[in-house]
């Protein structure tokens, strides 16, 4: 496609109700694309902001189809559902690629290398090196995502419950059919009555629950278009206003609700931010109540033990001599056993499924039944020969961009393009287990990866670390942009202007994330106390492990004991999903309970807050209508509240400009003090 064709069409004008006489592209427009950038700019910021903090960063995908809607109100032609999506999938693209490209946790963990210990200096990117590192991980999930689309969209059908709940709000907004599927609602959101779906003649015997459910979403549409904006404001100003006054005042953030001896010394104190308080409500009770639970054994258990045991001498923050450093190899064994048991059964499925494809088909109909399935016509379709181009394009680049930002010495060429394989190899792995469980193992799959080359690569901690980011990046995103393929299926929205958003969303996001963390690193030590960086140790000490052997003292028993509790428990969660008992969810997640080591406390604590606020407002308060889709409102608020506020610190930061009091802190008790 020309250059002039692809902009011609960003112009052309939307035409909401009609489907089959619009242009194949109709919903590629400059509005969505635009509004899509915008939406993903500050998710970017955001996610790079609080990844640096915690390591955890959201997708945002229902959000940002949410935010989308309410800013598309303000145009003289709202934007349409298939627009929506595409500006859902823009904005994903463009806001979660500082976990893509390694931004929270692999160059955080090269900045953390010893010439003693590693055989390496500490490698700290120049923004042309982050912008080269970038490039070369940007493209090749976005381009491996059309074939396995086709394989677990369209061919198996797996359940994605993100993407069906965004569909499931889109259709609500929109006022549109509910989508045709029989998926469980994820929680958090009523579009569909799940004790209905186990029940079908609770949906065919009674009229009345028709116009009853036609109400509630009449009621939800109303309130979103009449207070979404409000509620959206209101929530950012509020979240906004508390980091500014917590970037003056520190003790606003590092409340010492202990007592000042255990936040100073056992970094127990509390964070009070909202935008935690909103990822808890997005995470939802279950996901952050194993959050707290690991926090409560990692750091009220572990934490004294190994410290009075002598086995973590330093200060409890020290991550080489101290509890938190011990500490984290035990949640590097949960997270570990925790995804490869999650992933076997994927692997089984996949492997019977890979033994069947080779038997001889029973009748030529049975290679057509397939085919079939596909709904949208070949000139709505990515092209086979756009695939095999960019990925072979990406994958060479990729190579060679690697060799010229790390050098010979980093990782060899050839290195490089076994990561890329072994990227796409764990992709479909990592996409099938999203589709299942509506979980990216990403953090086991990364795992995996480091473990294959310690064998190709022996004793190179540094090509350990690149090869692991190069082959987690791919799986990583490759599961994002499928959820929001899913969304596409089901809204039927063309799924090649899906693909030039993801483009287009990951190529500025390279420019964005790598200005993002060059302004961060000059402004504040990474890893340190305002920005600890949790994931990079993990990948580092990991590294570390494979080729030296070395564990802290007595940490080997306890890393095994976690191992066993938490596969028995993943392979008990599995079971429990697979037949679809209603109690799932609240068997403890393994990666949420490690994350709760990684975190000190007060990270924790308020997202157990949102965690409450979101289980008690759905119990009590979501019988009236709106109450749903408002509550995601707010809490997408508190969160790009900080997220966007905090480029104002930065600023303020870089040009000297300090706190204006240390009142309360009396040392030590927040972090970076001076004192």
């Amino acid at each position: 496609m020309g250059i002039w064709t692809w902009m011609s069409r960003l112009r052309e004008p939307r035409c909401c109700g009609e489907t089959e006489a619009r242009s194949s592209q109709a919903e590629f427009t400059f509005q969505a694309i635009a509004i899509g950038l915008l939406i993903g700019c500050l998710l970017c910021f955001t996610n790079l902001y609080f990844g640096l903090q915690t390591g955890w960063i959201s997708m945002m995908s229902l959000q940002s189809a949410l935010i989308g809607f309410l800013l598309s109100k303000m145009l003289p032609t709202p934007l349409s559902p298939q627009e929506i999506i595409v500006v859902q999938t823009t904005a994903v693209a463009t806001g979660t690629m500082p976990l893509a490209a390694g931004f929270v946790g692999i160059l955080p963990a090269l900045g953390l290398l010893e010439e003693e210990k590693d055989g390496s200096p500490p490698i700290r990117l120049s923004w042309l090196a982050a912008v080269g590192w970038s490039c070369s991980v940007a493209f090749f999930g976005v381009f491996l995502s059309p074939p396995i689309r086709k394989q677990v969209i369209i061919k198996e059908q797996l359940a994605f419950p993100s993407g069906t709940a965004t569909a499931q709000l889109i259709s609500v907004l929109h006022r549109m059919p509910p989508p045709d599927t029989t998926l469980r609602r994820r929680s958090g959101y009523r579009a569909i009555d799940s004790e209905d779906l186990r029940d079908p003649t609770a949906v065919t015997d009674e009229p009345e629950n028709h116009q009853e459910a036609a109400e509630d979403d009449f009621d939800e549409r109303e309130v979103v278009q009449r207070e979404g904006w409000e509620d959206l404001l209101f929530s950012f100003l509020a979240s906004g206003a508390m980091t500014l006054t917590a970037y003056f005042f520190p003790i606003v953030f590092a409340i010492p609700m202990f007592g000042k001896y255990l936040a100073r010394e056992w970094l127990w104190s509390f964070t009070p931010s909202l935008s935690y308080v909103g990822q808890g409500i997005i995470m939802g009770f279950p996901t952050t109540l194993s959050m707290n639970l690991g926090m409560l054994v990692g750091w009220g258990i572990l934490s004294p033990l190994s410290k009075y045991s002598g086995w973590a001498p330093g200060p409890v923050g020290d991550m080489s001599t101290g509890a938190r450093g011990w500490i984290l190899w035990v949640s590097l064994a949960i997270m570990c056993a925790d995804s490869l048991v999650s992933l076997l059964p994927v692997v089984y499925e996949y492997c019977i499924k890979m033994a069947a494809w080779y038997r001889p088909a029973k009748s030529a109909d049975d290679a057509e039944t397939h085919e079939d399935l596909e709904v949208e016509t070949a000139d709505r379709l990515v092209p086979a020969k756009w695939v095999i181009y960019g990925l072979l394009s990406s994958i060479c680049v990729g190579t060679i961009l690697v060799w010229i930002v790390f050098g010979n010495d980093g990782i060899k060429p050839w290195a490089t393009l076994i990561g890329f394989m072994m990227g796409g190899l764990l992709s479909i792995l990592g996409v099938r287990a999203l589709g299942e469980t509506d979980l990216n193992p990403v953090s086991g799959l990364g795992k995996i990866s480091q473990l294959l080359f310690a064998w190709i690569q022996p004793g190179n901690v540094v090509a350990n670390i690149i090869a692991g980011g190069v082959a987690e990046a791919g799986a990583q995103q490759a599961g994002d942009l499928m959820q929001d393929l899913k969304t596409g299926h089901l809204i039927r929205a063309s799924p090649r202007a899906q693909f030039y958003g993801q483009l287009i969303g990951s190529s500025l996001s390279i420019i964005v994330s790598a200005t993002a963390y060059t302004l961060y690193q000059r402004a504040y030590t990474i890893p340190g106390p305002s920005f600890p960086a949790p994931t990079a140790y993990v990948w580092l000490s990991l590294a570390r492990l494979l080729r030296d052997g070395q564990l802290p003292q007595n940490s080997a028993s306890y890393m095994v004991l976690f191992a066993i509790i938490f596969g028995v428990v993943a392979g008990v969660k599995v079971m429990a999903a697979q037949r679809n008992h209603p109690y799932t969810k609240w068997i403890p997640s393994g990666v949420a309970f490690a994350i709760g080591f990684l975190n000190t406390p007060s990270f924790s604590l308020a997202r157990l807050i949102g965690g409450i606020i979101e289980f008690m407002y759905h119990k009590r308060v979501t019988k009236s209508g709106g109450a749903d889709i408002r509550l995601i409102v707010i809490a997408s608020g508190f969160v790009l509240g900080e997220g966007v506020i905090s480029v104002i610190s930065l600023v303020l930061k870089t040009y000297g400009v300090g706190v204006a009091s240390c009142w309360g802190c009396s040392g030590g008790v927040c972090a970076g003090c001076p004192a």
